[in-house]
């Protein structure tokens, strides 16, 4: 399977490197195109100061764009995007395909008091429900949002749905690289599973404090290892990924046998 990150800073309603990138992805062979948070969108402390009426019509261009490019090149794309709905704003993932479009609402959400988006968005709070799970060619992908990686719950159900990949776009700032890093490769490790994770650029600064996104988008393999990954620049990461690899690592480890064992008592 081969797939690629899109390493960006916020896009505003410009499109153009959206075109660019997304049409080499596609000379390279790319089915699956993973785009980090808050590109498509302006990043949260910024959306505090706008309306919902401005926050949907930059959504609802970029979904147009998104849809639009998924078709013409036969590449799924999975992008964070937020939804307004009758005065409500909803933080999402969007899975453009290339003869349709699914949602995915961020369950679990950041709620510190310098970021907090459980407050601001009004996304459901109910019991924790299965990500996003979807199949191209027989390699299956699961799809949640960089914070929800620290929730051992999130992994409940997918722990038997068999997951090739996880697609994690992200927004990481601050000292975080390293335990982002250690995260990310333990979860692959423990899951066996690869998990690739777009993470934006770019910065927001507030009240004479900057923060810095610092990209690092990587590919973690099901061994828990660290295959690729980019700078703190614009970049196009492409990889490639086997189904057999997973089947090897979970036969290696034993991790889901063991819990398949006690399943019935």
């Amino acid at each position: 399977m081969r797939a690629a990150v899109l390493q960006l800073s916020a896009q505003g309603m410009s499109s153009t490197k959206l075109y660019n990138y997304i049409r080499i992805a596609s000379k390279q062979g790319v089915k699956v195109l993973l785009l980090g948070e808050y590109i498509l969108n302006p990043f949260f402390k910024e959306l505090q100061t706008l309306s919902a009426t401005m926050i949907k019509e930059h959504s609802e261009h970029q979904i147009k764009v998104l849809r639009e490019l998924s078709e013409t090149y036969g590449i799924t794309i999975i992008a964070p995007i937020i939804i307004v709905k009758r005065g409500k704003t909803y933080k999402s993932i969007a899975k453009f395909a290339p003869y349709s479009t699914s949602y995915y609402q961020q369950q679990l959400l950041i709620n510190y008091p310098h970021w907090n988006e459980e407050k601001f968005f009004a996304n459901e709070q109910k019991a924790i429900e299965s990500p996003l799970i979807f199949n191209i060619d027989g390699f299956k992908f699961g799809v949640m949002s960089g914070f929800e990686l620290h929730f051992d719950i999130i992994f409940k159900d997918l722990t038997s749905k068999n997951i090739d990949c996880i697609l994690l776009p992200s927004v990481s700032t601050f000292d975080s690289f390293e335990r982002w890093k250690a995260l990310i490769l333990s979860r692959a490790f423990t899951h066996n599973c690869y998990i690739l994770r777009a993470n934006r650029i770019g910065e927001y600064s507030e009240d004479g404090f900057t923060w810095h996104f610092y990209g690092d988008s990587l590919l973690a393999s099901p061994n828990g290892e660290l295959l690729e990954h980019l700078g703190n620049k614009e970049e196009l990461m492409i990889v490639d990924m086997q189904h057999s690899e997973v089947l090897k690592a979970r036969k290696f480890w034993g991790f889901k046998e063991i819990i398949h064992k006690r399943s019935s008592l």
